[in-house]
């Protein structure tokens, strides 16, 4: 429904026009003046999707009129409904959705009616698109709150520990922790007065740079510590572990759920940030992603999707280099897929970094299972 004010000094006009947009349907008249100047002021405190605007008008003119409308509803569809051609081009000026002549038909008018759609759907697309992106958490491969706007910009810290308290917050998800659970899990050690000082300064500089960059962030206090609520924003780590979590039938095998999960997760859980309270969560993600891994490539394998098999097989041996089984099961879909050089190259990474770091050599397994295929790629080649 298109709400519209009409605006003509004789009653007739302003009858028949009512009228008219009553036949096309679809349209509520709000208010109708034979005061310009009445009209004007009924706008600033009405909803009004659209104006219809007599020129010739005692007291004030319609341009004079839409020129002051302009000023308050820059964006707002204004119909001029004149009798004289002449003001087109002022009309032009003052960007009119439209010019009506009267008499006008009800089929000009229906034209009208519909540049009024278009001028409001446009209106609405380009306030979407301005509408301020909000910032983004990110803790996997470290941890930043991405700014809006394009390219890489990022929140600036203070300090480290106001980078590490944010940090705290977001980990215990909104819920509240007490300040004491703060305090010895960022200071511990230090002297408790001292350490309360340190948090209330970390506070103070989280709450001037959220509200310096216009971020939603805000830090609550509590009965015993603190919460924090970030309203709107996306953390990367939840939406992650949605995925891990999501439940695979056996026919689903949906590839953007399976790109998205490992675009998404590059990198650990606060990878790098040396926060001794984020590596049990850490080891627990990274425990379910090489999972997740390993369904999709059953998913995938039995579907004749031998590529995707592989590259997720290929994903966990990247997280977890010494896992043996991972490494014989890749060798398996290399050799069923016929890429033997590669097979060969991922038992050779294997056999080494069993070595080195496990300082151990390849189980009976995985040696037999090498041996035999190559016996085979021997006798063929024979």
């Amino acid at each position: 429904m298109i709400r519209v004010l009409l605006v003509d000094d004789e009653e007739d006009a302003l009858d028949l026009l009512e009228i008219l947009l009553g036949q096309l349907g679809g349209i509520e008249v709000v208010g109708r003046y034979v005061n310009p100047l009445q009209a004007i002021d009924a706008l600033s405190r009405s909803s009004v999707d659209a104006v219809f605007l007599d020129n010739q008008m005692p007291g004030m003119k319609g341009m004079e009129a839409a020129r002051i409308i302009r000023q308050s509803l820059p964006k707002i569809p204004i119909v001029f409904t004149t009798a004289y051609a002449e003001y087109a081009v002022e009309a032009f000026e003052v960007q009119t959705t439209d010019y009506l002549l009267k008499p006008f038909t009800i089929d000009r008018l229906q034209s009208a009616v519909a540049r009024i759609k278009q001028s409001s759907s446009d209106a609405v697309m380009q306030a979407r698109q301005s509408e301020q992106v909000l910032p983004t958490i990110q803790c996997l491969g470290g941890f930043r709150i991405q700014l809006p706007g394009g390219g890489n910009k990022i929140l600036p810290w203070r300090t480290k520990k106001a980078r590490e308290l944010c940090a705290f917050l977001i980990h215990h998800e909104g819920k509240s922790v007490a300040t004491a659970t703060i305090i010895e899990s960022l200071w511990p050690g230090h002297d408790l007065n001292k350490a309360k000082a340190y948090l209330y300064t970390c506070l103070s500089y989280l709450r001037k740079s959220f509200a310096d960059h216009n971020i939603p962030f805000v830090i609550h206090k509590a009965d015993q510590g603190f919460y924090a609520v970030w309203d709107g924003m996306t953390v990367d780590v939840a939406e992650f572990e949605q995925l891990l979590g999501a439940r695979l039938s056996e026919g689903e095998t949906d590839e953007r759920l399976y790109d998205k999960m490992n675009q998404i997760g590059k990198g650990e859980y606060m990878e790098a940030c040396d926060f001794g309270w984020a590596a049990s969560r850490q080891l627990s993600i990274k425990a379910a992603y090489i999972q997740a891994l390993r369904r999709w490539s059953a998913l995938f394998r039995d579907k004749g999707k031998s590529g995707l098999a592989i590259d997720s097989m290929q994903r966990v041996l990247a997280i977890a280099p010494d896992s043996e089984a991972d490494g014989r099961e890749l060798i398996k879909l290399h050799l069923e897929a016929g890429n033997r050089t590669e097979a060969h190259r991922v038992y050779t990474q294997l056999e080494q970094t069993v070595r080195v770091q496990l300082e151990a050599e390849l189980e009976e397994e995985t040696v037999n299972l090498f041996q035999m295929a190559k016996k085979h790629a021997d006798r063929q080649a024979r």
